[in-house]
């Protein structure tokens, strides 16, 4: 079965928990705009990431809490940082790289908090019920614009998953994508 699907770029970006948050900030975590994940926002705190080799300033933090402090980054700004870090789930971050963050009250390390996110589709449990997905299977998504291809991506389901699917910002360059591109999901029977 093939259904279209709008692609949300994802660029740069932190998670933090609430207690490294009040080690980085002496303010409330406040909200610049939501995401379309219901629930999730962009905040207006930055911080900068950083390592021996380079530096990316106003990372945007994007909040609720989480549980885990995760940083996510592309492959391009890998390099720049001098990192190797693995392409992962959100929140499976054993054996990831260790990254600097700073804000002008405090610098703090992280270990084990710097991935590149893997491809994936939000679906809702009622979408993906009415789909037959479950949360990790693979999917195809074909790419229609001027530089056509197939890319695997994983089902990611949630309660509050809204219906799209999530690439890097290699992944959108790569293709020609933008936010709101609607490229074609195939899902077996």
């Amino acid at each position: 079965m093939y259904h279209k699907v709008k692609v949300q770029i994802s660029n740069r970006h932190v998670h933090l928990t609430k207690e490294t948050y009040e080690k980085l900030f002496d303010e409330e975590l406040t909200k610049k705009n939501d995401l379309h994940q219901i629930g999730q926002f962009a905040a207006n705190q930055t911080v900068d990431i950083l390592t021996d080799k380079y530096e990316f300033k106003n990372v945007r933090i994007v909040g609720p809490f989480r549980k885990y402090d995760q940083v996510e980054i592309s492959n391009n700004d890998a390099r720049k940082l001098g990192l190797k870090p693995p392409v992962r789930t959100s929140g499976n971050l054993d054996n990831s790289e260790s990254i600097t963050i700073r804000t002008p009250k405090a610098t703090l390390k992280l270990d084990n908090a710097c991935i590149i996110a893997d491809r994936h589709v939000h679906f809702n449990t009622n979408e993906a019920n009415k789909y037959g997905v479950k949360d990790k299977d693979k999917l195809k998504v074909h790419i229609l614009g001027e530089k056509r291809g197939t890319i695997e991506a994983f089902a990611k389901v949630s309660d509050d998953g809204f219906f799209e699917l999530h690439l890097d910002t290699d992944d959108a360059n790569a293709f020609l994508l933008n936010n709101d591109d609607e490229l074609v999901l195939e899902i077996e029977d």
